[in-house]
């Protein structure tokens, strides 16, 4: 089973068109191939982006509740007890790479995979949502 830590872009492309990628990883979640990673800051993360993006697009709250639900009940879940910082560009970004660490994930699933260059040095591969699901083999 792969382990992987989604960054919130994706989160926000999945709830914004139900075409693509984005919205496809989303929708395995659950699936015995691979296994969300989280922690409190990145759920608190989610929480606030797509709430914005919900009243933006005037998307029902209750989509954004199911999204972080589902997350929150399919996810591994560790405490982080340590700090990597500074190690990439964004501090922003500095806690997906944390929570990626903590919780030994193999991935970084990312828009922006130039903004996640510093994973490497932890041996986590950074890769798009089209290409984590060729990887768990969910499209060819």
């Amino acid at each position: 089973m792969r382990k992987a830590v989604i960054d919130t872009n994706v989160l926000v492309s999945a709830v914004r068109s139900s075409n693509g990628a984005s919205f496809a990883l989303v929708s395995t979640l659950g699936d015995p191939r691979w296994t969300p990673a989280i922690s409190v800051a990145l759920v608190l993360e989610y929480e606030e982006i797509l709430t914005r993006e919900a009243i933006r697009s005037k998307l029902p709250m209750w989509v954004i509740d199911a999204v972080i639900d589902s997350f929150c009940v399919y996810s591994s879940k560790h405490p982080i007890r340590f700090r990597l910082r500074p190690t990439l560009k964004d501090p922003d970004d500095e806690f997906v790479l944390e929570a990626a660490v903590s919780n030994q994930a193999e991935f970084i699933v990312t828009h922006n995979i130039q903004d996640f260059k510093g994973a490497m040095a932890y041996g986590i591969r950074v890769v798009t949502p089209g290409e984590f699901l060729k990887i768990i083999g969910v499209w060819q």
